[in-house]
């Protein structure tokens, strides 16, 4: 990762403030998160504290600091969704053992998080496996896709 990293800043002139996201969105599609290492390293590169690269990160939720599972979902949050209950998404995923928001779980088969409007309202609620979207989702078929998936890859 180290190499693949110096690889990255590289590309970047040190001290151009104005290409820290694209430089951040470079290191996680790389790398897949940003961990505390590479910030270290964009704030030495780029000259810029370690708490403004981190205000930058946390500010938009396309940053992740964990590592996404085999199976990443995002559960959208936008109006549409949140009306018909995707909070109740949120809680079924969770009875996952060991499976929390914005975390992967101890085995790395699953991750996920919650994400603003996914632009799909009229098949709201709505998630999204590894870039596929499913539709009109309630608790109970949760485990189900998720089953079938697994069945699928193994």
């Amino acid at each position: 990762m180290e190499e693949v990293l110096q690889q990255i800043l590289r590309k970047y002139p040190a001290g151009k403030k104005d290409a820290l996201i694209s430089l951040l969105q470079e290191i996680q599609e790389q790398t897949g998160y940003l961990t505390e290492e590479s910030i270290s390293k964009v704030s030495s590169h780029m000259n810029i504290p370690l708490n403004k690269i981190y205000g930058v990160a946390t500010f938009y939720d396309q940053f992740r600091f964990w590592k996404k599972g085999k199976y990443h979902i995002q559960i959208c949050n936008g109006t549409a969704c949140y009306i018909n209950r995707s909070t109740n998404l949120r809680k079924e995923l969770e009875k996952i053992p060991g499976l929390k928001c914005g975390q992967t779980s101890p085995d790395g088969k699953f991750s996920f998080e919650i994400v603003n409007c996914l632009g799909a309202c009229a098949n709201s609620p709505v998630m999204i496996i590894n870039g596929k979207a499913y539709g009109n989702i309630v608790p109970g078929t949760i485990r189900k896709i998720l089953s079938g998936l697994i069945e699928a890859n193994e």
